[in-house]
């Protein structure tokens, strides 16, 4: 079971490991582009930013003996996330658009926090 805190810190970990797992995803189809010398930097700033916050709350969660164990898209709305915890699993369903959503705004949030620094 999950209480109210350990919920906040998961969503926020499952936001940030879809981010990563999406620019990831990006990288290699950006290093096909003609232009790819403009972004490929930009990407690379970004993923490593995000990473870091990655694996700091992965780190966290272990500490609570809790990982992810699988997510298992049920329709092209909603996904089913497999938490394992020390005491019971738990699966929380998402909304698919309102993961996108987060991810993107997460995304844009490094992005205007980068431009702020420069």
């Amino acid at each position: 079971m999950l209480n109210p805190e350990q919920r906040r810190l998961f969503h926020k970990f499952l936001i940030l490991e879809m981010a990563v797992q999406s620019l990831q995803r990006d990288f290699s189809v950006i290093e096909n582009l003609k232009m790819s010398k403009v972004y490929l930097p930009i990407l690379d700033k970004l993923l490593k930013d995000v990473s870091k916050e990655y694996y700091d709350s992965k780190r966290l969660l272990a500490k609570e003996k809790i990982r992810l164990f699988k997510v298992e898209k049920i329709d092209e709305y909603f996904s089913d996330v497999h938490i394992a915890t020390a005491g019971n699993d738990v699966v929380l369903r998402y909304a698919n658009m309102a993961l996108k959503t987060q991810v993107e705004k997460l995304l844009i949030s490094y992005q205007n926090k980068d431009q702020a620094l420069n």
